[in-house]
C-alpha cells in the first residue's frame, strides 16, 4: 500500500470515529464549504509524488513547522517512540496507528482531523485550463451542473457557461426558436446565460404538459350553440370557424374575439392558416382569402360548383376539394385559379400538397397522386374498398385511412401500396405523420401509432384510461400524443411508451353530450373546440397555455 493509501486510511478511520463518537452514536454532520486557499496549487503537479506527511505538506506549499499544541514539553520517550515506529514496515504502522485512534478522544481526533483534512481537498476541475474544465463538465447531467455550481465561486462560473447549456440544449433537441417572455426579469446578475434560460424554460413546459396546471384553461365564448367545424391558430391568433357561416379571430392572451370574419353565405368546413393569412372553404362554393389582422376579406375565390370540402396550403398555393369531385390550385396573392385536377368520379374528402405533388382522396374509394403544372394524374392507388376520409404524405409515403378500417401506405413514387396497417374496427378519422411514426385516430375510440416503414403496430393507445367514445382530433408533439373525442375529453399519451399521462381537458358534460370537435397544439399552447350535440354544453374554446411566468430558475430542474 502507497503513502496515499496509508494516509486515506488513517484518515478514514479518524473520521468514522469522529462521526460516531465513542459510543457509536453519529454526530449531526455539517456542511463541508469550498476552502481555495486549502487547494494544492498547478506548480504542485510537476512535483515528485511524497513519501511523508511532511512531504505533502511542502508539496502543497504549507510550512513544515506545523501549529503545535501548548500542552507543555513532549512527553518522555517521544522520541524512542518515534524511531521506532519508523524501523517498523507500513503494515505494522497501521496496526500501531489503528491502536493508537482507539485510544483517542474525540478531541485528539479532530486535531489530527484537521491537519490531515485540507490535503485531500484537490480541486482538480480549477486545476484545469477553462476550456478543459468546461469539457469535462459537458459530461454532467443538467441537475448535476446545477449542483456543482454550488461548490464554490469558481465553479458557478464555469457551471453557468453560455456555451455549455447551449451544447445541453442541443443534446436535448432545444433549439433558440422559442423565444421566453420576460428575458429580462429571469437572472439579473452578470452571469446570466441565455441557453441556461432556454433549457429551463423548455423543461418547465414539458413538466407542465406532462404534469398539469393548477390553472383553470381560458374560455372563449362565440358561434352561439353552432358546430365549431374547424380551428387555426398562429403565433397569438387564434381562428375558429362555425357552421355558423362566420369565423372569428381570437387573441390567445386575453381571450378577447377581435373581429368576425363574414361574408360566406353557407356554413364554413375548412381553413388553413399562415401568419395573419386565413384561406376558408363553404358550403356556398367558394374559398375566402382573409387577413386576420385587418379581418378584410382579401379574396372570394370562385369555380368551384358544389362544397369545398377539404384543402391545403402551401408557400403561396393553396390546393382545395370539392364534393363536385375537382380539385383546385390557386394563388394566394392574386386569388386566380392556376391548375384544376379531374378525374374523381365522387367528392373529394381530403387533400395534401407539398409544393411539388397533390395527393387526394374520394368517396370513390381512389387515392390519387397529381402533377399540379401539367395537370396529369400519375398514380391512381386503388386497394381501399370503402370511402377514403384521411390522408398524410410527407414526401415519401402517402398514408390514406379508410371507412373500410384499414389504413394504406403507399410508395408516391411508384404508386405501389407498401402496408396494409389492420387493427382499427371502424372509421380512421384524422392521422399525423411525422418522422415515419404516424399516429392513427378512430371511431372505435382507440388511438394507435405506427412505424410507416415497418408496418408494425407500435402501441395501441387504449386500456382503462382510454377514450369512451370515437376519437375526433389528434396531434403529436414534444414526443407527445393528444387525442380528443365524442366523450368531451381531451386526453395525453406518452408517444414512446404509449402511456397514458393524464386528462388535460375534461369537460363538465364528458359522458353525457359534451364533444370536444377539434384541437391545435403548439410547443407552449393547446387550443380546443367544444360543445355538444344536445344542449348540455356551450360552443366555446378552451386555451392552455403551459409557458408559466419566468420567476424560476435552478428550482425548476431539481
Amino acid at each position: 500500500m502507497g503513502f496515499y493509501g496509508t494516509l486515506k486510511l488513517i484518515f478514514y478511520k479518524m473520521k468514522r470515529k469522529l462521526d460516531h463518537g465513542p459510543d457509536g452514536r453519529p454526530f449531526p454532520s455539517g456542511k463541508k464549504h469550498c476552502k481555495g486557499n486549502s487547494y494544492l496549487s498547478p506548480s504542485s503537479l510537476a512535483q515528485a509524488t511524497p513519501t511523508t506527511f511532511g512531504d505533502l505538506r511542502l508539496a502543497n506549499g504549507h510550512s513544515a513547522q506545523r501549529r503545535r499544541v501548548n500542552s507543555g514539553p513532549p512527553p518522555t520517550g517521544l522520541q524512542d517512540w518515534l524511531l521506532t515506529f519508523q524501523t517498523w514496515s507500513g503494515p505494522e504502522r497501521l496496526l500501531a496507528l489503528d491502536e493508537l485512534i482507539d485510544r483517542c478522544e474525540t478531541s485528539q481526533v479532530k486535531h489530527m482531523m484537521q491537519v490531515i483534512e485540507p490535503q485531500f481537498q484537490r480541486d482538480f476541475i480549477s486545476l484545469l485550463p477553462k476550456e478543459l474544465a468546461l469539457y469535462v463538465l459537458t459530461f454532467l447531467a443538467p441537475r448535476d451542473l446545477l449542483q456543482a455550481a454550488q461548490t464554490c465561486r469558481y465553479w458557478r462560473i464555469l457551471a453557468e457557461d453560455n456555451l455549455l447549456w447551449r451544447e445541453k440544449c442541443r443534446e436535448e433537441g432545444i433549439s433558440d426558436g422559442v423565444p421566453y417572455r420576460r428575458r429580462e426579469s429571469i437572472c439579473p446578475d452578470a452571469s446570466f446565460s441565455p441557453w441556461k434560460s432556454v433549457y429551463i424554460r423548455q423543461h418547465r413546459i414539458e413538466t407542465n404538459w406532462r404534469m398539469g396546471d393548477t390553472r383553470e384553461p381560458m374560455v372563449l365564448k362565440g358561434h352561439d350553440d353552432h358546430v365549431i367545424t374547424c380551428l387555426q391558430f398562429s403565433g397569438d391568433l387564434i381562428v375558429s370557424g362555425s357552421d355558423d357561416n362566420t369565423l372569428k379571430v381570437w387573441s390567445a392572451i386575453t381571450g378577447k374575439c377581435l373581429r368576425t370574419l363574414t361574408g360566406h353565405s353557407g356554413g364554413v368546413w375548412c381553413s388553413q392558416m399562415a401568419g395573419a393569412t386565413v384561406i376558408s372553404g363553404s358550403t356556398d362554393r367558394t374559398l375566402r382569402v382573409w387577413d386576420a389582422e385587418s379581418g378584410e376579406c382579401v379574396h372570394a375565390l370562385y369555380g368551384h360548383t358544389s362544397t369545398v370540402r377539404c384543402m391545403h396550403l402551401h408557400g403561396e398555393r393553396v390546393v382545395s376539394g370539392s364534393r363536385d369531385t375537382t380539385l383546385r390550385v390557386w394563388d394566394v396573392s392574386t386569388g386566380r385559379c392556376e391548375h384544376v385536377l379531374a378525374g374523381h368520379v365522387a367528392a373529394v374528402r381530403c387533400v395534401q400538397y407539398d409544393g411539388r405533388r397533390v395527393v387526394s382522396g374520394g368517396y370513390d374509394y381512389m387515392v390519387k397522386v397529381w402533377d399540379p403544372e401539367t395537370e396529369v394524374c400519375l398514380h391512381t392507388l386503388q386497394g381501399h374498398t370503402n370511402r377514403v376520409y384521411s390522408l398524410q404524405f410527407d414526401g415519401v409515403f402517402v398514408v390514406s385511412g379508410s371507412l373500410d378500417t384499414s389504413i394504406r401506405v403507399w410508395d408516391v413514387e411508384t404508386g405501389g401500396c407498401v402496408h396494409t396497417l389492420t387493427g382499427h374496427q371502424s372509421l380512421t378519422s384524422g392521422m399525423e405523420l411525422r418522422d415515419n411514426i404516424l399516429v392513427s385516430g378512430n371511431a372505435d375510440s382507440t388511438v394507435r401509432v405506427w412505424d410507416v416503414r415497418t408496418g408494425q403496430c407500435l402501441h395501441t393507445l387504449q386500456g382503462p384510461n382510454k377514450h369512451q367514445s370515437a376519437v375526433t382530433c389528434l396531434q403529436f408533439c414534444r414526443g407527445l400524443v393528444l387525442s380528443s373525442s365524442d366523450d368531451g375529453t381531451v386526453k395525453l399519451w406518452d408517444l414512446r411508451t404509449g402511456a397514458w399521462l393524464r386528462d388535460v381537458v375534461a369537460l363538465q358534460s364528458r359522458g353525457s353530450g359534451g364533444v370536444v370537435w377539434r384541437i391545435r397544439a403548439s410547443d407552449t399552447r393547446l387550443v380546443c373546440a367544444a360543445g355538444s350535440r344536445n344542449g348540455t354544453e356551450e360552443t366555446k374554446l378552451l386555451v392552455l397555455d403551459f409557458d408559466l411566468d419566468d420567476t424560476k430558475t435552478d428550482s425548476d430542474l431539481k
